[in-house]
Protein backbone atom coordinates (compact mmCIF):
# COMPACT_ATOMS: atom_id res chain seq x y z
CA UNK A 1 0.00 0.00 0.00
CA UNK A 2 2.77 2.21 0.56
CA UNK A 3 4.56 1.73 -2.18
CA UNK A 4 1.09 2.59 -4.63
CA UNK A 5 1.39 5.85 -2.52
CA UNK A 6 4.76 6.71 -3.19
CA UNK A 7 5.16 5.41 -6.73
CA UNK A 8 1.54 7.53 -7.14
CA UNK A 9 3.25 10.79 -5.53
CA UNK A 10 6.18 10.27 -7.37
CA UNK A 11 4.57 10.70 -11.15
CA UNK A 12 2.21 12.93 -9.68
CA UNK A 13 5.57 14.99 -9.23
CA UNK A 14 7.31 14.16 -12.08
CA UNK A 15 4.10 15.13 -13.81
CA UNK A 16 4.10 18.76 -12.12
CA UNK A 17 7.41 19.09 -12.76
CA UNK A 18 6.77 18.87 -17.00
CA UNK A 19 4.05 21.43 -16.72
CA UNK A 20 4.35 24.71 -18.40
CA UNK A 21 2.51 27.85 -18.02
CA UNK A 22 2.03 28.50 -21.67
CA UNK A 23 -1.60 28.58 -22.55
CA UNK A 24 -2.03 26.80 -25.76
CA UNK A 25 -6.16 27.52 -26.17
CA UNK A 26 -6.00 30.98 -27.57
CA UNK A 27 -3.14 32.41 -30.32
CA UNK A 28 -1.89 35.86 -29.15
CA UNK A 29 -1.71 38.53 -31.61
CA UNK A 30 0.63 41.01 -30.01
CA UNK A 31 2.85 43.80 -31.09
CA UNK A 32 6.30 43.06 -29.90
CA UNK A 33 8.57 45.97 -30.93
CA UNK A 34 11.26 45.71 -28.07
CA UNK A 35 14.49 43.32 -29.07
CA UNK A 36 15.46 40.90 -26.13
CA UNK A 37 17.95 43.65 -25.17
CA UNK A 38 14.97 46.23 -24.40
CA UNK A 39 16.01 48.53 -27.47
CA UNK A 40 12.58 49.76 -29.49
CA UNK A 41 12.11 48.67 -32.83
CA UNK A 42 10.83 50.96 -35.25
CA UNK A 43 8.00 49.15 -37.19
CA UNK A 44 8.70 49.46 -41.11
CA UNK A 45 5.06 49.84 -42.84
CA UNK A 46 4.52 47.77 -45.58
CA UNK A 47 6.00 49.21 -48.43
CA UNK A 48 8.98 51.00 -47.21
CA UNK A 49 11.86 51.45 -48.98
CA UNK A 50 13.71 49.35 -45.76
CA UNK A 51 12.46 46.25 -46.67
CA UNK A 52 12.96 44.13 -49.46
CA UNK A 53 12.38 45.15 -53.44
CA UNK A 54 8.27 44.77 -53.14
CA UNK A 55 8.73 44.14 -56.98
CA UNK A 56 11.25 41.13 -56.78
CA UNK A 57 9.27 39.64 -54.23
CA UNK A 58 5.54 39.66 -56.16
CA UNK A 59 7.03 39.42 -59.49
CA UNK A 60 10.25 36.60 -59.37
CA UNK A 61 10.08 33.12 -58.08
CA UNK A 62 12.76 31.17 -57.13
CA UNK A 63 14.58 29.22 -59.52
CA UNK A 64 12.48 25.91 -59.23
CA UNK A 65 9.24 27.81 -58.79
CA UNK A 66 8.15 27.66 -55.55
CA UNK A 67 7.83 30.98 -53.21
CA UNK A 68 9.25 34.17 -53.28
CA UNK A 69 12.92 34.90 -54.24
CA UNK A 70 15.32 36.57 -51.44
CA UNK A 71 12.82 36.09 -48.46
CA UNK A 72 13.45 33.95 -45.62
CA UNK A 73 11.07 30.75 -45.17
CA UNK A 74 11.26 30.33 -41.52
CA UNK A 75 9.84 32.36 -38.35
CA UNK A 76 11.71 31.70 -35.08
CA UNK A 77 10.26 31.31 -32.09
CA UNK A 78 10.84 31.62 -28.26
CA UNK A 79 11.00 29.18 -26.03
CA UNK A 80 7.65 27.96 -24.81
CA UNK A 81 6.05 29.98 -26.52
CA UNK A 82 3.88 30.54 -29.88
CA UNK A 83 4.44 34.28 -29.84
CA UNK A 84 5.45 35.74 -33.14
CA UNK A 85 8.56 37.98 -32.87
CA UNK A 86 8.88 41.56 -34.27
CA UNK A 87 11.68 40.19 -35.87
CA UNK A 88 9.49 37.55 -37.89
CA UNK A 89 7.63 41.06 -38.71
CA UNK A 90 9.75 41.05 -42.31
CA UNK A 91 9.46 37.58 -43.32
CA UNK A 92 5.42 37.74 -42.96
CA UNK A 93 4.91 40.51 -44.53
CA UNK A 94 7.03 39.48 -47.70
CA UNK A 95 5.06 35.87 -47.66
CA UNK A 96 1.84 37.97 -47.22
CA UNK A 97 2.30 39.84 -50.35
CA UNK A 98 3.58 37.06 -52.29
CA UNK A 99 0.64 35.12 -51.51
CA UNK A 100 -1.62 38.38 -52.25
CA UNK A 101 -0.07 38.45 -55.26
CA UNK A 102 -0.53 34.88 -56.38
CA UNK A 103 -3.63 33.94 -55.29
CA UNK A 104 -3.55 30.29 -57.15
CA UNK A 105 -0.38 29.41 -54.73
CA UNK A 106 -0.53 27.67 -50.86
CA UNK A 107 1.11 27.68 -47.69
CA UNK A 108 2.13 25.01 -45.55
CA UNK A 109 3.00 26.61 -42.57
CA UNK A 110 5.13 23.61 -40.24
CA UNK A 111 5.27 24.26 -36.99
CA UNK A 112 8.09 22.95 -34.89
CA UNK A 113 9.62 22.66 -31.41
CA UNK A 114 12.67 21.64 -29.68
CA UNK A 115 13.34 18.65 -27.97
CA UNK A 116 12.30 19.58 -24.48
CA UNK A 117 8.95 18.72 -23.28
CA UNK A 118 6.57 15.59 -24.18
CA UNK A 119 5.15 14.72 -27.54
CA UNK A 120 1.92 15.63 -27.13
CA UNK A 121 2.67 18.99 -25.88
CA UNK A 122 4.85 19.62 -28.56
CA UNK A 123 2.77 18.34 -30.94
CA UNK A 124 0.46 21.21 -29.54
CA UNK A 125 2.75 23.93 -29.31
CA UNK A 126 3.90 23.54 -32.62
CA UNK A 127 0.49 23.59 -34.15
CA UNK A 128 0.19 26.78 -32.00
CA UNK A 129 3.21 28.38 -33.33
CA UNK A 130 1.72 27.48 -37.21
CA UNK A 131 -1.52 29.26 -35.98
CA UNK A 132 -0.20 32.58 -35.40
CA UNK A 133 1.96 32.75 -38.37
CA UNK A 134 -1.53 31.84 -40.16
CA UNK A 135 -3.39 34.28 -38.18
CA UNK A 136 -0.35 37.26 -38.62
CA UNK A 137 -0.79 36.33 -42.69
CA UNK A 138 -4.81 36.35 -42.58
CA UNK A 139 -3.83 39.94 -40.97
CA UNK A 140 -2.09 41.17 -43.69
CA UNK A 141 -4.74 39.93 -45.95
CA UNK A 142 -3.85 36.94 -46.93
CA UNK A 143 -6.90 34.38 -48.10
CA UNK A 144 -7.37 31.42 -45.25
CA UNK A 145 -7.81 28.64 -48.51
CA UNK A 146 -4.25 29.40 -49.50
CA UNK A 147 -3.13 28.28 -45.67
CA UNK A 148 -3.09 25.36 -44.24
CA UNK A 149 -1.10 24.91 -40.62
CA UNK A 150 0.52 21.43 -39.55
CA UNK A 151 2.52 20.70 -36.69
CA UNK A 152 5.86 18.06 -36.46
CA UNK A 153 6.24 18.85 -32.72
CA UNK A 154 9.86 17.91 -31.84
CA UNK A 155 10.13 15.09 -34.84
CA UNK A 156 11.72 17.28 -37.41
CA UNK A 157 14.59 19.08 -35.78
CA UNK A 158 16.46 21.56 -37.89
CA UNK A 159 19.65 21.36 -35.94
CA UNK A 160 20.66 18.14 -33.54
CA UNK A 161 22.67 18.75 -30.31
CA UNK A 162 21.32 20.10 -26.91
CA UNK A 163 23.18 23.57 -26.66
CA UNK A 164 20.70 26.73 -27.19
CA UNK A 165 21.76 27.74 -30.33
CA UNK A 166 20.84 24.55 -31.43
CA UNK A 167 17.85 24.63 -29.74
CA UNK A 168 16.95 28.23 -31.30
CA UNK A 169 17.12 26.78 -34.53
CA UNK A 170 14.63 24.20 -33.86
CA UNK A 171 11.58 26.49 -32.58
CA UNK A 172 10.53 27.51 -35.78
CA UNK A 173 8.08 27.99 -38.25
CA UNK A 174 8.94 26.91 -41.73
CA UNK A 175 6.76 28.63 -44.54
CA UNK A 176 6.67 25.90 -47.70
CA UNK A 177 5.06 26.55 -50.95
Amino acid sequence: MRTKILTALFFSALLAGCASGVKLDEVPVEDRSATSAGANVQAQPIGSAAQTSVSNVISEKSSNGIGPVGVEHVVFFDYDSFVVRADARPVIENHARFLQANKQRKANLEGHTDERGGREYNLALGQKRAEAVRQALALLGVSDAQLEAVSYGKEKPAAQGSAETDLAKNRRVEIRY
